[in-house]
């Protein structure tokens, strides 16, 4: 019996993860300078995960729970060590770019293990296994 290959789901939340993550930075730098504003940020990947309906096969039944896969969003509290604009805002910008720099880096490393995955398919369709 064979079992369903899921990397390509997987990849696909993520994608969408740091899609929901990439906008969530881009409010927060817009709105750097906005009285009052509270910076926000998206839960981590695994929490999510946690959440989605991936059927994927695990060893133990609370290795991944079933509740949706909507992605969290949640405020964020300026953090010591970090500047924070004169403004009443919580924002760093500082911080805002390193996070988007670490999105960046999860999306290439996503697309360069989906494109092995790929040609590793490919590879295996072509030569009859």
């Amino acid at each position: 019996m064979t079992t369903g290959v899921y990397l390509f789901d997987l990849a696909s939340q993520h994608a969408r993860y740091l899609a929901v993550r990439q906008t969530t930075i881009a409010g927060n730098v817009a709105n750097a300078n906005t009285a009052d504003y509270k910076a926000r940020d998206v839960l981590p990947f695994a929490q999510v995960l946690a959440r989605t309906g991936l059927d994927m096969a695990s060893t133990a039944n609370s290795h991944l729970n079933t509740q949706g896969n909507r992605i969290p969003v949640r405020e964020t509290q300026a953090r010591d060590g970090w500047d924070v604009l004169e403004t009443s805002s919580s924002v760093s910008l500082e911080q805002e770019m390193l996070k988007a720099s670490d999105v960046s880096r999860q999306h290439n490393l996503d697309t360069a293990v989906v494109k092995s995955f790929h040609r590793m398919l490919m590879a295996a369709t072509k030569s009859g296994s």
